[in-house]
């Protein structure tokens, strides 16, 4: 047994004076390494490795492109500039895009619906992309929400806003606003394009244009900066989303963001407590005010009575594994954009 354990230790020796020995020439080839070059020669040798490894490239436009069925004129150099900038932006922001390409996932499906339910072209699902990247942010302006709603323009389409609730925050309550927008806006314009414009500069605003410079194609008008960057920005998010890998986005099913099945707990009284509320229908504050963040205090008055759907995720779904697994078995789930 003794020696035995001796030639253990010895063996045990030996591997660690081996390791020693590998780093310590290791550590040696690149300390001589280091002073056999001067300062230009290394500076040399890093700008040869920095033009064979970094390459940006000049991205090829389609040759057809519409929006909501509309075909965008990519033969006028003013239009093909204009997009090229958008495509340029949106391809090598690269953080940016893939975080909306993850949204998309999670969010699309829901926006998809109530569109097609109120008869707007599924593109539109993209404004909401380019007000807000499927956020609740809130503008300098004040404008709020996944489509970015003022206040008195939330209440004129029907949006409950006070200092306890607030429906800009409420997908689908806030997309049934917008819907009812478009569908104002076109009985108006006839045309979808100039819908998308006048989305972001009001429709007083594309009115005064319109009649000032005496045409009604968007693609013909000089807007403020904003919009007129603002429909060549959803052409180029609507594009790269649709064939992400066609410009250099590469993910799986699993990195995208997941929908996660809910319930609705129906009240039609005030709740002194959300924390208490939360944790009595197996949730916390955090996940309750996630799920539902229209309920803007930790309590609800509710006076007159009126009845509100509070979501709550599903037993067991803050779990992201069983929500992937969810979202990939269920056939009704809609696959927006191109996965690999």
């Amino acid at each position: 047994m003794w020696k035995k354990n001796k030639k253990r230790k010895l063996i045990f020796f030996k591997k660690i004076l081996y390791t020693f020995s590998i780093i310590s020439i290791i550590w040696l080839a690149q300390t001589l390494l280091s002073f056999s070059f001067s300062e230009p020669e290394k500076d040399k040798i890093y700008s040869k490795e920095f033009q064979q490894n970094y390459s940006i490239y000049a991205i090829n436009l389609p040759d057809k492109l519409d929006f909501a069925g509309e075909t965008v004129p990519l033969t006028h150099f003013d239009v093909y500039e204009s997009l090229d900038r958008e495509f340029l932006v949106n391809t090598y922001w690269q953080s940016q895009t893939l975080l909306f390409i993850k949204r998309s996932n999670k969010y699309f499906s829901i926006i998809e619906t109530i569109l097609k339910e109120n008869g707007i072209p599924d593109d539109f699902k993209y404004l909401a992309l380019a007000e807000s990247g499927l956020t609740n942010v809130i503008s300098p302006a004040g404008a709020t929400g996944f489509w970015q709603f003022l206040k008195n323009t939330g209440k004129e389409y029907g949006l409950e806003i006070n200092s306890e609730v607030d429906e800009r925050y409420h997908l689908e309550k806030s997309t049934e606003a917008a819907c009812e927008y478009f569908n104002e806006a076109y009985r108006k314009y006839k045309n979808w394009t100039l819908v998308a414009a006048s989305y972001n500069m009001g429709m007083g605003g594309l009115n005064k244009q319109i009649k000032r410079q005496t045409v009604n194609n968007y693609y013909d008008l000089l807007l403020n900066s904003e919009t007129s960057r603002y429909v060549y920005r959803i052409l180029a998010i609507k594009t790269i989303l649709s064939d992400p890998e066609k410009y250099g986005f590469h993910f799986r099913k699993k990195d995208l963001y997941q929908n996660i099945p809910v319930k609705n707990i129906e009240i039609d009284s005030s709740i002194t407590d959300f924390a208490d509320f939360a944790i009595k229908h197996g949730v916390n504050y955090k996940i309750l005010k996630t799920f539902n963040p229209w309920l803007r205090q930790n309590f609800l008055t509710n006076k007159n009575k009126k009845t509100y759907f509070i979501k709550i995720p599903k037993e067991g779904y803050r779990n992201f594994k069983l929500a992937f697994e969810y979202n990939t078995s269920d056939s009704t789930h809609i696959d927006s954009i191109k996965l690999q």
